[in-house]
């Protein structure tokens, strides 16, 4: 009997329900590599597709699929190429895993006229370094370290020849983000190896541009405030609570160092928190799971990205890989240690001087591929003793407090509003009796949008009540009860002391 092609044997037939990919055509042009790994046979009924997404992130889904090298090739020549490493003798000695200096620059010049004055970019482009930092992704690719490096560090340019003269420059002080204005990517990056004896790998620049498109293009950022955001010179205004910004609002936020009284140092923090809420929106939405839509990330990204001649297609494609199990738990955030926030300079102004001893043990950890963040000693029960000032979030001087009496006790209001002043609140110095009669236990009244306040406020009244009041606004009231006896002591968190402190990625995400 004769088969047909329409009727095979039954051993033939048989053979699909043993879901065995389909072979790949001969590729005379793309030599099979003997490295590659086969894909384990999938269930029965289950499409190859979910169970390649289920696997597979951002560039190895479309390596995967047999188009990944070819699409990243196309994206890479969109990488405008420097020569951070030129002439470079006597560098670092090479640690283990990758060093990337990330660099965020002044690019308001490729921004329109109506997004410069609605996001408060006025002025001229200052052709400067915004922002630096060093990004370490571990030998394994399971880890990335991020430690931020305040802009107005104080620092020693090598001595070099200028570029435009010819002639020596002698080694002299500056600001760490002057090295870029004075000799670009190339004098930044032998600023940065003199400072942190880290051999840096490679080097990528993002402006403003790219910085919004990408934020847009992954269809926003989620951030969280457990207080108001205002600043009036980049135009940020955030309520308490969650919120989605757009790459524009992601600009302000990232850029805004009037919100607080940490300055340079409370902006860093922001951008840690933001770049932990970016990788978690790559890593736990699909967009990078679609080739087309992973295609305009990387264009949004690679449009006006300068990188190192050496930062190719393989790169981009080995930290596509890197990604494939990555979370915000695999990332870890910190800032340089700092010995001075305010170091005076003559000719320089207020500089950032760091704690060398303790930088030179973190970038010490970095060499060695050590994660920064370990885990955390059990708490230790707090200092009793009545002389030692109690940390707070927040400074007294930035609280304001009405204060109430709310006992027949004459004159405990006025004793309760002095204690307060002396130890630096913003009291109304106009005392009044309360409507609540007869408190036994002291009483913070605060509007929940300022939680921090009012928690630095109860801790100078120990045993003290919190009680939410909505829409009270920024004015604490403090009803004296009969248990008053003193105002304890407090004094702020060191801005540079919790700036150095490391946190994961999962740690400072919305929750």
């Amino acid at each position: 009997m004769s088969t047909t092609p329409s009727r095979p044997p039954a051993h033939v037939r048989q053979e699909p329900q043993r879901a065995v990919a389909p072979e790949r055509p001969h590729r005379p042009d793309r030599p099979e590599r003997p490295d590659r790994v086969p894909y384990a046979p999938v269930p029965r009924r289950r499409p190859r597709w979910a169970m390649r997404a289920a696997t597979t992130l951002s560039v190895v889904v479309l390596a995967s699929a047999g188009i990944g090298h070819a699409v990243v090739s196309s994206l890479d020549a969109d990488i405008t190429r420097v020569d951070p490493f030129k002439d470079m003798k006597n560098r670092p000695r090479p640690g283990h895993g990758m060093n990337v200096l990330l660099v965020g620059t002044d690019g308001r010049d490729r921004i329109s006229a109506q997004e410069r004055q609605r996001y408060r970019l006025g002025g001229q482009p200052c052709h400067c370094t915004d922002t630096m930092m060093i990004v370490h992704l571990s030998q394994d690719r399971e880890r990335a370290s991020i430690v931020s490096l305040p802009r107005d560090s104080y620092t020693e340019i090598p001595a070099l020849v200028d570029p435009a003269t010819g002639r020596q420059r002698p080694a002299h002080p500056v600001k760490l983000n002057a090295a870029y204005a004075e000799g670009g990517p190339n004098l930044t990056v032998r600023t940065v190896e003199s400072m942190t004896h880290l051999k840096i790998d490679h080097y990528l620049e993002v402006d403003f541009t790219s910085f919004m498109r990408t934020v847009d293009v992954l269809g926003g950022v989620q951030v969280c405030t457990t207080e108001p955001l205002k600043d009036s010179y980049t135009g940020l205004d955030l309520p308490a609570g969650n919120h989605r910004l757009t790459g524009g609002q992601a600009l302000q936020y990232v850029r805004s160092r009037h919100v607080d009284g940490a300055g340079d140092l409370g902006r860093m923090k922001r951008q840690q928190r933001f770049l932990a809420a970016l990788i978690e929106r790559a890593t736990s939405s699909r967009v990078l799971l679609n080739p087309m839509r992973f295609r305009d990330v990387t264009r949004a990204v690679l449009g006006s990205v300068r990188a190192d001649k050496g930062f190719h297609t393989d790169e981009l494609l080995d930290l596509g890989r890197a990604m494939r199990n990555f979370s915000p738990s695999s990332s870890e955030f910190t800032t340089v240690p700092i010995a001075q926030p305010a170091f005076a300079v003559k000719g320089l102004g207020s500089t950032v001087k760091w704690d060398e001893a303790k930088a030179e043990e973190l970038f010490g950890t970095l060499r060695e591929d050590r994660p920064l963040a370990v885990r955390k000693p059990a708490a230790k029960q707090p200092d009793s003793r009545p002389d030692r000032p109690a940390t707070v979030e927040v400074p007294p001087r930035q609280i304001r407090v009405q204060v109430e009496n709310g006992t027949s006790t004459a004159g405990l209001g006025r004793r309760v509003d002095s204690a307060l002043a002396a130890a630096g609140f913003r009291t109304t110095a106009a005392p009044v009796d309360s409507r609540e009669r007869g408190v036994k236990r002291t009483v913070v009244v605060y509007d929940p949008r300022w939680d921090r306040s009012a928690r630095s406020l109860a801790a100078a009244l120990p045993g003290s009540e919190l009680r939410a009041a909505p829409g009270q606004g920024p004015t604490l009231r403090v009803i004296a009860g009969a248990d008053f006896h003193e105002v304890h002591k407090v004094e702020p968190e060191d801005p540079a002391r919790q700036a150095a402190a490391v946190v994961r990625g999962d740690e400072v995400t919305c929750s």
